[in-house]
């Protein structure tokens, strides 16, 4: 479709002012998600979307938010940017906290502003609470409190994250059977939104959103059929990670005296391990199948979060048609 066809539709669609209420789904302008699990080719396809359609890119990815993160984070060289610019990329510090309230704030904005532009956002990233929470809205839960967090760390030094995961089960069991005991950061959180507000985060969440997408969402699912290519890729760019520099990478940042381990920037896969093992806790080959092993994890939960998705188009990653994804984007700007 030509771009002055598609700025007639999208400028016609313009969202409501107020985001509580509902517009007709013929009325509602397209956004485009392209999601799947973290080494599966999205950017790549993405800037070929660009080059093909009135689309314009904004990453969901927790970090490649933030400046000096770019090799771990397999962030778009400048090259790629000069063809493809990336919104919400570089926007913040390591030192600074993101969080999902944050990225729906900034994502609504750079939708807007895409959609007055006559273009169409394409959303493209791993993040998958990013995208939950920008089509389901958030619950009311409290801010991050750094004092809160700096004392639950100084109680994970002292008896380690399993005894804190069990506590979880004392003040929220349904949330500590859905949050695994080698996953601090969520286990953290849970504990944090508990001491700030006196209620667990299951009974906090389970309050009614407020919030609507007035967008026509397109989801397209970069799905690997072959998990072991998957890995093998996985494993295959972590090492092309690290022969590009990560180690320095890393090591530039740890120099910093205001950053460390407990910042949601440094649990980043691959920054943690690395940094470990600059601190001398373990050997670097240790910190390699580490940095590996949680980098699996990760695309694991990646492809169970995207099992849950709904009215999702799916694609093979290691057989992918631009022209089928093309004619799927098409058919929603008619």
């Amino acid at each position: 479709m030509a771009p002055a066809a598609v700025n007639s539709i999208v400028t016609s669609r313009l969202p409501s002012p107020d985001s509580r209420i509902p517009i007709p789904e013929s009325r509602l302008p397209p956004a485009i998600f392209l999601m799947g699990p973290t080494a599966s080719g999205k950017t790549t396809l993405a800037v070929e979307l660009v080059r093909c359609l009135p689309l314009e890119i904004i990453s969901v990815d927790s970090a490649m938010v933030y400046r000096g993160m770019d090799i771990g984070t397999a962030k778009p060289d400048a090259e790629t940017l000069s063809i493809a610019p990336h919104r919400l990329i570089d926007i913040l510090d390591p030192a600074q906290a993101y969080s999902a309230a944050r990225f729906r704030a900034d994502a609504l904005r750079e939708m807007a502003e895409i959609t007055a532009r006559g273009k169409v956002p394409l959303l493209v990233g791993g993040t998958m609470l990013y995208f939950r929470a920008l089509t389901q809205g958030l619950s009311a839960l409290p801010a991050a409190d750094l004092a809160v967090r700096a004392r639950i760390d100084a109680q994970a030094i002292e008896r380690g994250w399993p005894f804190l995961h069990a506590h979880l089960g004392e003040v929220d069991p349904f949330a500590a059977a859905r949050i695994h005991p080698n996953d601090p950061q969520r286990v953290q959180r849970a504990l944090e939104v508990y001491e700030i507000t006196g209620r667990s985060m299951t009974e906090l969440c389970a309050r009614p959103r407020s919030e609507i997408l007035q967008y026509s969402i397109n989801r397209l699912i970069l799905n690997p059929d072959n998990r072991e290519k998957l890995r093998a890729r996985i494993t295959e760019r972590f090492y092309g990670m690290l022969s590009k520099g990560l180690v320095d990478e890393v090591e530039t940042l740890r120099r910093r005296d205001d950053l460390h381990l407990g910042l949601p920037a440094l649990r980043a896969v691959g920054y943690r391990q690395i940094w470990q093992y600059l601190d001398g806790a373990i050997s670097y080959p240790d910190m390699v199948i580490a940095a590996r092993t949680a980098s699996h994890k990760l695309a694991k939960r990646q492809m169970t979060w995207l099992r849950a998705e709904r009215d999702a188009s799916m694609f093979d990653a290691e057989a992918q048609s631009l022209a089928r994804i093309v004619s799927a984007i098409e058919s929603q700007l008619v």
